[in-house]
């Protein structure tokens, strides 16, 4: 049994090919148009529920194509405080409203793009040591609390890794790993708290095959779009997330 009414793959269709080209190449702050999309026919919980399969098979084919340009160095920084974060999330998801999660996210995500827009240019990322570790643990922990709670990770990553003014094809590379991972791990806290039944996973099922052409559509954009314009996408989306995030924790 699969959800049957029309008006759900109207939205669900484009969703899950936007989150596929994000995935792709244009970044993780991309996704969060996916969810909000899907719940303008059926409930958030349940578009989240069905989207966690999707993302899994984009990040086979993302992680395939990009694993060998990510920065290991950064992954060791952010991976676990990324784990952290889903743990915390799935401890938590039942209980935290998530209404002030997305006025956190959302605030923040809109602070950093102003700064990069009035100064022309991102911000230096602070000297390295103790206090490069400790932003990289904030910035990835509440990155896989968001992804696990509202699939909304993409925004605090990049307010990390956007400064470190990374190789367009390694920052991309990066976030593609780094969130394969965490989506694995978001499997556990899903299945605990008995969010995927049968109508989800098979209308996951249908909608699957899209996965590998948004995340193709994706790696074709980036490899024909200049570094300088995958970073003014990126801010691009990070503020379009901004903005949708306040308003939804605003409504909340």
């Amino acid at each position: 049994m699969i959800v049957t009414d029309p008006w759900f793959y109207v939205t669900a269709v484009p969703a899950v090919l936007i989150y596929g080209i994000g995935k792709g190449g244009l970044g993780g702050a991309l996704g969060i148009i996916a969810v909000p999309l899907m719940a303008l026919s059926v409930s958030p919980v349940q578009a989240a529920a069905i989207m966690m399969p999707i993302l899994c098979a984009m990040d086979f084919f993302a992680v395939r194509q990009h694993y060998r340009h990510a920065d290991r160095e950064q992954l060791k920084l952010m991976l676990p405080g990324s784990l952290v974060g889903v743990g915390l999330a799935g401890l938590l998801m039942g209980v935290a409203p998530e209404s002030v999660l997305k006025l956190l996210i959302g605030g923040l995500s809109l602070f950093f793009c102003l700064q990069y827009w009035m100064s022309r240019e991102a911000p230096e990322p602070p000297a390295g040591g103790g206090l490069s570790q400790v932003r990289a643990w904030f910035w990835s922990l509440l990155s896989g609390f968001s992804s696990t709670t509202i699939h909304a990770g993409g925004g605090p990553a990049s307010i990390y890794l956007l400064p470190l003014k990374l190789e367009k094809v390694t920052l991309i590379a990066t976030m593609a790993v780094l969130f394969g991972l965490v989506n694995l791990a978001k499997l556990v806290p899903f299945t605990l708290l008995g969010k995927f039944d049968s109508m989800n996973l098979m209308t996951a099922l249908v909608l699957m095959p899209l996965a590998p052409i948004g995340v193709k559509t994706g790696v074709w954009l980036l490899h024909r779009v200049s570094q300088d314009w995958v970073y003014r996408l990126c801010y691009l989306f990070l503020f379009l997330s901004g903005c949708k995030l306040l308003v939804d924790g605003l409504a909340g």
